[in-house]
């Protein structure tokens, strides 16, 4: 199943001690790049969620946010020393009154809780955070199984694009081939009048007009180019069938356009080349869609 870059998942969870949720998303980039926000007693596992973030959703814009809520002061783990702040804060009044003006008594609380040892951290045993981290873990896990599944929905609504897209230059195509022949009549007339008049010169040389001949022949003829975009067209719906990766698409669709310039370089008809036109436009869409493809 194709998979898209574009995606969304998120978790929840309740325990007695703390609440939990992890969101989960993703957009498309050539390559991995991972933003997580945790809160900072667990910037430690950052590594962690990293790696398991580039293992289960391999390419594009990553972004993760975990939210823990303690429940009670137990479980917060960290609260504020008191004592110690209220000691910071009487010192800076009286420090901003001897310098003769008044502190903002809000300004300086906050700059009393950002002193050294303002907050007491009550840490959990090591038993007691790896379980946290496992039950923490397995919500992250569940999240990206969410972003996962969000992704395979946007691949599948992708496929049926892609094969709408390479239906209508399938069509296209068929309308090139009826009108192939159409055209050779255009092309015998001015090859017949440019070889009468070559023939009439003073300076006809027989082996170079063969030449001459061969090369104009090989210049209209666009046989070669259907027969190699029909290939290229089944090719793709074949790899988007087993859900091949976002690039190899976009390699098809450059071979793809390749035929289509072709083509429409060679025809040297009016009517091939606004079908060409189309088969442009379609193939546009085409490119524009394989970016978002993992």
């Amino acid at each position: 199943m194709l998979q898209s870059m574009t995606g969304f998942g998120s978790a929840t969870l309740e325990t007695d001690k703390m609440a939990v949720s992890v969101e989960i998303k993703t957009l498309n980039s050539k390559f991995s790049d991972i933003y997580c926000r945790l809160p900072r007693s667990f910037s430690n596992r950052e590594i962690e969620v990293r790696n398991l973030l580039q293992k289960e959703l391999e390419r594009g814009k990553i972004e993760m946010n975990l939210n823990v809520v303690p429940k009670d002061e137990e479980s917060a783990g960290t609260t504020i020393n008191r004592p110690l702040v209220k000691a910071y804060f009487k010192d800076l009044i009286q420090t901003a009154s001897e310098l003769g003006f008044e502190a903002s008594k809000t300004e300086v609380l906050r700059m009393a809780t950002m002193m050294p040892n303002a907050y007491n951290t009550n840490a959990l045993s090591a038993d007691d955070a790896e379980e946290e981290w496992k039950l923490i873990m397995s919500l992250v896990a569940k999240a990206i199984k969410n972003c996962q599944e969000f992704r395979f929905q946007e691949g599948q609504i992708t496929k049926i694009k892609f094969v709408e897209y390479i239906d209508i230059i399938d069509a296209l195509l068929k309308l090139v081939i009826e009108q192939d022949p159409k055209r050779l009549p255009a092309i015998r007339e001015r090859l017949e009048k440019s070889v009468a008049d070559y023939i009439n010169s003073e300076n006809f040389d027989k082996n170079r007009f063969e030449q001459e001949l061969i090369y104009y022949v090989e210049k209209y003829d666009i046989s070669e180019e259907k027969v190699r975009l029909s290939n290229h067209l089944e090719y793709f719906r074949k790899e988007v069938e087993i859900a091949s990766n976002g690039k190899k698409l976009n390699f098809i669709a450059q071979e793809i356009g390749r035929e289509i310039n072709t083509i429409g370089s060679k025809a040297n008809d009016s009517v091939i080349q606004r079908l060409v036109v189309q088969m442009k436009d379609e193939l546009e869409k085409i490119k524009e869609q394989t970016m978002n493809i993992l």
